[in-house]
């Protein structure tokens, strides 16, 4: 029986939490959270969960929070990263978060510093640490690898997520405003023939056709974490890869590029009249905050959905016996009134927080036992089969298309 900890209870904490309150092997569910609302919240409607009110820049608070405990999930803003990994192996705890740190140092050294420095303190301690294991990054990671292993050679790998979802409630985003903006005007990262590449935000637009969308969508370079990892991992586990890139759109991405070309997404103080105020300060004032409890959902779903269109794709170029081979994966899952009717929680926080919940299944089940730090692209074939077959039991499942030409 294990003890485990979820620092951050938001959307994808108290969905890992709740599917771990659900699992045989665990004894005990710490729900830490600075809300004391939602932590208490969730612990009443769980067995085993009890609520612990957390301020987390602090660490020895979280030293205190994770003690005694076998299994830290962080639910925190990457910001909290490395402190929440220091207070896991303090406690000789393993650890499990769904996006990679963002330190001052940058994206890139900041995870270089993981895979180093981090990885030789978990596998020292004889513990396991998993980083980035939501959809995207996680499940993007574990598809792309998979698709991989099926190639002798690969030379380019991309993922391609649409989100467009229109309700009669003017609601932007389905998880925090403060964190799309600040994603979406940040510079964008590419893995470009073997080296990093940093560019603007709203880079490199393409009109892309997916599959389930019956027109061409406009989709763009995004910050996001995999082809960071990809790039930094290439030669050991994706078979030398020397182009990764991510593209994002929908109806979120199309207000944030207006807004940040007209400058509202900055953070430097500009002056109005008499008065000094930052932009990114008065658009995040006014935006809706993302619904967090079931009943927002709901009443967000009885005023009216209009349109709900998506697509999740994974596209894994290279070789396979000398010719050129492609492979397209997409992901399909609940969309929102579905994701609703299953578990009470938007398809946003549906998809992110029960994939993070199997990657944290596979460290309670001892099917990942691997010392150290690692991302979800480093899994092996036993683990990523794993996984793939749980998540199928939550509604989760992938079609692969393999399209092969003949030379």
């Amino acid at each position: 029986m294990k003890k485990i900890v979820i620092i951050g209870v938001g959307a994808q904490g108290s969905t890992i939490a709740k599917r771990m309150n659900e699992h045989p092997g665990i004894s005990e569910i710490i729900c830490a959270d600075y809300d004391s609302k939602a932590v208490q919240e969730l612990s009443n409607s769980l067995e085993k969960a009890k609520a612990l009110k957390l301020d987390a820049r602090d660490i020895n608070n979280v030293i205190r929070a994770v003690d005694g405990c076998d299994l830290v999930v962080n639910g925190l803003p990457l910001e909290f990263n490395l402190t929440v990994m220091e207070a896991a192996l303090a406690a000789g705890a393993s650890y499990v978060d769904m996006a990679g740190p963002m330190e001052s140092i940058g994206f890139v050294e900041s995870y270089k510093l993981i895979f180093s420095k981090w990885h030789k303190k978990f596998e020292e301690k004889g513990l396991t640490a998993l980083v980035g294991c939501g959809s995207s990054p996680g499940l993007a990671n574990v598809i792309a690898r998979e698709s991989v292993d099926k190639m002798d050679t690969c030379a380019a790998i991309g993922i391609y997520v649409y989100e467009g979802m229109w309700t009669k409630r003017f609601t932007p985003f389905w998880w925090s405003p403060e964190v799309a903006f600040g994603d979406m005007a940040s510079k964008t990262f590419r893995y470009e023939n073997g080296s990093h590449i940093t560019d603007k935000p709203f880079s490199r637009p393409v009109m892309m056709k997916l599959k389930g969308i019956e027109r061409k969508v406009p989709m763009v370079d995004h910050e996001h974490d995999e082809p960071v990892t990809m790039g930094l991992l290439a030669d050991k586990v994706l078979k030398g890869v020397k182009n990764v890139d991510f593209k994002y759109g929908g109806s979120g991405v199309e207000l944030a590029e207006v807004l940040y070309k007209m400058g509202l997404l900055s953070t430097e103080t500009v002056t109005v009249g008499d008065t000094r105020i930052v932009p990114m300060d008065l658009v995040l004032k006014l935006c809706p905050p993302a619904p967090k409890y079931s009943e927002e959902i709901k009443a967000i779903i009885d005023e009216g959905v209009i349109l709900e269109e998506g697509a999740f794709l994974v596209r894994v170029d290279g070789h396979k016996e000398g010719s050129p081979v492609r492979i397209d994966c997409y992901v399909n899952a609940p969309g929102l009134v579905e994701s609703f009717e299953k578990a009470g929680l938007s398809h946003e926080a549906y998809l992110t927080g029960q994939c993070a919940s199997v990657f944290v299944k596979s460290l309670v089940d001892d099917v990942f036992v691997e010392k150290g730090l690692f991302a979800p692209e480093q899994l092996h074939a036993a683990s990523r089969h794993y996984y793939f077959r749980e998540l199928a039991e939550l509604g989760v499942t992938v079609d692969e298309i393999i399209e092969k030409k003949l030379v």
